[in-house]
């Protein structure tokens, strides 16, 4: 006779019950924002999904698409979801990612507010805690309207979380079995982290050097007898080591082999360094750590309020809340969560990585979503800080009666408030994340959609010779398969500085003999091409913003231009 399966504890519905909510958050936020059509306005999101689709829809398909500068594992997990062509079209293929890592990370909050900053066994203080920073992490706008799309930071956040969650288990454990388990899981984290966003490199940093410093202090013994400097800890640690270093080893290799320079992606035609020069965009902080440092925070802040008081009080509670944990053996651990700081802050003022916000020079929104690195420290530290407070007028003797055995419910209600309160501000203003897609994608948007409308009207069998580069929305709109375009993908990267004999470049040395049409955009190879063979041009677009784009006829001078119209 079969067994009853045991009861779940309570701890294991909440669980469910908070994956619940996160999914119907995560899958209504997709629906509501898919219908506007906003899901496709980041172009770095229309990028990352065509760099999954021409790995295997491509003239020349192969993981060699998959380029330098971006990291590869979010493309990788967008493939599966893009093999259908309307999921490809509408972009939700890439947004099945950034969704389950959305439901993942609201998980990884909820634990490590719960367990990890517990003073021992799952208190009432620990579960207060767990639920205030799950419901600040899944109900903040920006982060829900950025796990619809197809950008990579609901995906790192997911992995930086939980990496946190096992290191802070690994130091805690006095068991050396279950220590080694959470360090070895740690390390896959990293891995991942590592793969997804350079975040992950110093992260890795961090821990390695937090690992061998928690094995080097240790002196305790584990519960079965054995010192946690045992040879099974030493065999833990160096696997950890070489499980978080794999992801940058892995993609310096790459791009020596392919590029024949490890550091491509750092300082090649297409990294942020080349464009910063190219483009010679203005950076306030630029060699100034302390602005550099002002300016992240100041985008964490609007991430989280939207008028500059309410950014200043999470600002405050988080830091209370830090200080707070700072006397927490366990507590400590979760101070990692601060590492995305010193990593901007280095990125901005000697990177080349600046970061725009409205409320300060130059005033204008550009990579204010990086604020959003900061989230998990303040979902959990906000809530510490709260409950701080709460805990200090308890020792007021006109508020020790009430407050003394409502304390938990009183910190729970705050945070309520304070979330209902600064996230319906955000709401009412729109997500300032939102917000910088919306101000800095329209011209693209506009163009894109002009030139959709164009092409769609080709004949169904012709080819392309269009530099894709920010324009690759254009063939998704339209709904043609990227095999059909010459790009310049479309060549032996590891040919350098060209490779002559290459589809790409032989195609831009005879166009007409390669391609039936040409789109071409000022200043780019494809219209140079285009006016030194003196094709005829079959119409030009100007958007105000962009740069103008016309259409040429290439094999198809025979054909009836009719249609083409």
């Amino acid at each position: 006779m079969k067994q009853p399966s045991a009861p779940k504890t309570h701890s294991e519905v909440e669980i469910v019950r908070l994956a619940w909510l996160a999914i119907f958050v995560s899958v209504f936020s997709f629906l509501y924002y898919s219908r506007l059509g906003d899901v496709l306005l980041y172009g770095d999101a229309v990028a990352h999904i065509n760099i999954a689709r021409r790995v295997f829809d491509s003239k020349t398909p192969g993981l060699l698409q998959l380029g330098t500068v971006w990291l590869p594992l979010p493309h990788l997990l967008i493939i599966p979801f893009i093999v259908s062509k309307r999921m490809w079209e509408s972009g939700s293929g890439g947004s099945i990612p950034s969704m389950a890592a959305f439901v993942l990370g609201v998980l990884g909050v909820f634990r490590l507010g719960r367990h990890v900053l517990s003073s021992g066994d799952v208190d009432s203080a620990a579960k207060v805690g767990g639920w205030a920073a799950a419901i600040l992490y899944v109900a903040n706008p920006n982060l829900i309207y950025m796990q619809t799309t197809a950008m990579g930071e609901s995906l790192y956040l997911a992995f930086f979380v939980w990496a946190v969650v096992h290191f802070a288990e690994f130091a805690r454990h006095t068991d050396t079995e279950r220590a080694n388990r959470s360090l070895t899981k740690c390390g896959l984290c990293l891995a991942a982290a590592c793969l997804t966003r350079y975040d992950g490199w110093f992260l890795a940093g961090v821990l390695v050097v937090g690992a061998v410093l928690v094995f080097v202090r240790s002196g305790k013994e584990s519960k079965d007898g054995a010192p946690l400097t045992s040879a099974k800890s030493r065999i833990a640690i160096l696997r950890f080591v070489l499980i978080a270093a794999a992801g940058p080893v892995l993609w310096l290799s790459y791009n020596a082999i392919v590029y024949r320079n490890p550091l491509e992606f750092a300082n090649g035609p297409y990294s942020a360094k080349a464009i910063e020069q190219k483009t010679a965009t203005v950076n306030p902080a630029k060699g100034n750590l302390f602005a550099a440092g002002s300016y992240f925070m100041k985008a964490a802040e609007l991430n989280v309020g939207e008028a500059t008081w309410q950014g200043r009080m999470w600002l405050a509670l988080a830091l209370l809340g830090s200080l707070a944990a700072a006397f927490s053996e366990r507590g400590r651990m979760g101070l990692l969560l601060w590492a995305p700081l010193p990593f901007y802050a280095l990125s901005i003022a000697y990177g080349s990585v600046p970061i725009f916000v409205p409320t300060w020079w130059p005033f204008s929104h550009y990579n204010v979503r990086y604020g959003l690195q900061l989230l998990p420290a303040f979902a959990i530290f906000v809530p510490l800080g709260v409950g701080w407070i709460v805990k200090s007028a308890t020792k007021i003797s006109q508020f020790k009666v009430f407050l003394s055995r409502r304390a938990g419910a009183a910190t729970l209600i705050a945070v309520f408030v304070l979330a209902a309160a600064t996230y319906g501000a955000i709401w009412h203003a729109d997500p300032i994340c939102y917000s910088e897609a919306a101000i800095n994608m329209r011209g693209r948007v506009a163009l894109d959609k002009q030139l959709a409308e164009w092409i769609e009207r080709f004949p169904k069998d012709s080819t392309l010779l269009m530099y894709l580069g920010e324009h690759a929305g254009i063939l998704e709109q339209a709904g043609i398969p990227l095999k059909r375009d010459i790009n310049e993908g479309n060549h032996r990267v590891w040919k350098q500085p060209a490779d002559p004999d290459g589809l790409w470049e032989r195609a831009l040395a005879d166009p007409a003999a390669y391609a039936d049409y040409l789109v071409g955009f000022e200043g780019d190879p494809v219209l140079e091409a285009a006016e030194e063979h003196h094709l005829t041009a079959l119409v030009e677009i100007h958007t105000t913003g962009q740069p103008s784009a016309v259409i040429f006829q290439g094999r198809t001078q025979g054909r009836n231009q009719g249609d083409a119209r």
